[in-house]
């Protein structure tokens, strides 16, 4: 077997050279971290779950028209993706309050925002990827104000597509992150979403006991966290409903 060659390797996936110019094969791998890699585990299961639930996600926004970086699915636990100029922040789009927002504006953790609020965070573990504002991101040149405009719209219209999608399915939308990247098309620039929308990068609670089926089932050690993202894929229709074991697929041989 050919060595494929390593381009990135973050916390949850590995990017290696795709076998076309212009794409990568992004590997999700079983590692769950939080509260910037402090708790670490390995979780057998979870990179699969989280490459066939991020390849319905992003396979619905690409067929509204919402570009992304998704190809096609390759194997368990592989995807084929377009090749991007990673943008270094975080968008993240809030509809209720929770997390870092409730303890920074003293909000109960449930309360209903007035609307989406978008908000920027600056890519860097070393410094616990920072809030920023626009004028910190227009001052570094971190992204032109171009950039911003079609990233809020971006992460609007994904809002939008998510808190229907899972709605339908009796899950409530609390909150998500994003990344993007540029390509180009042509002459012309487009800002596309990349990276992934998983569990792992949202807040899903039940609509009606607002049980957790998201990463805070581990950063806050509330159960089994392969079960509660196993239920997000089985009323999404990615799994059965009589379920049956996550196959954990092949493992990354180094």
């Amino acid at each position: 077997m050919s060595r494929r060659r390593l381009v990135y390797e973050g916390k949850a996936k590995i990017l290696y050279e795709g076998p076309e110019p212009g794409t990568l094969i992004q590997y999700f791998k079983d590692d769950a971290t939080a509260y910037n890699a402090e708790k670490k585990a390995v979780i057998d299961g979870k990179g699969v779950l989280n490459n066939r639930i991020s390849e319905h996600v992003m396979s619905g926004l690409n067929a509204i028209g919402v570009p992304t970086h998704f190809i096609r699915r390759l194997n368990m636990r592989e995807q084929l993706i377009r090749a991007c100029e990673i943008i270094p922040l975080e968008v993240v789009v809030r509809n209720v309050a929770a997390g870092s927002m409730s303890k920074r504006l003293g909000l109960e953790e449930g309360e209903q925002l007035p609307r989406p609020i978008v908000e920027f965070y600056y890519k860097d573990d070393k410094l616990g990827d920072p809030i920023v504002s626009e004028e910190h991101i227009l001052a570094f040149n971190w992204a032109s104000q171009q950039d911003l405009d079609d990233m809020v719209a971006l992460a609007l219209r994904v809002n939008d597509f998510l808190a229907g999608m899972f709605m339908g399915v009796g899950i409530r939308l609390i909150d998500f992150k994003i990344e993007t990247g540029r390509i180009w098309d042509g002459d012309f620039q487009r800002i596309i979403v990349a990276d992934e929308i998983s569990p792992d990068c949202c807040r899903l609670w039940d609509t009606r006991s607002e049980r957790k089926l998201d990463k805070d089932v581990f950063r806050r050690d509330l159960g089994d966290l392969i079960e509660a993202y196993t239920e997000v894929a089985k009323r999404l229709g990615i799994m059965p409903e009589n379920g049956g074991k996550v196959l954990a697929g092949p493992k990354l041989v180094h």
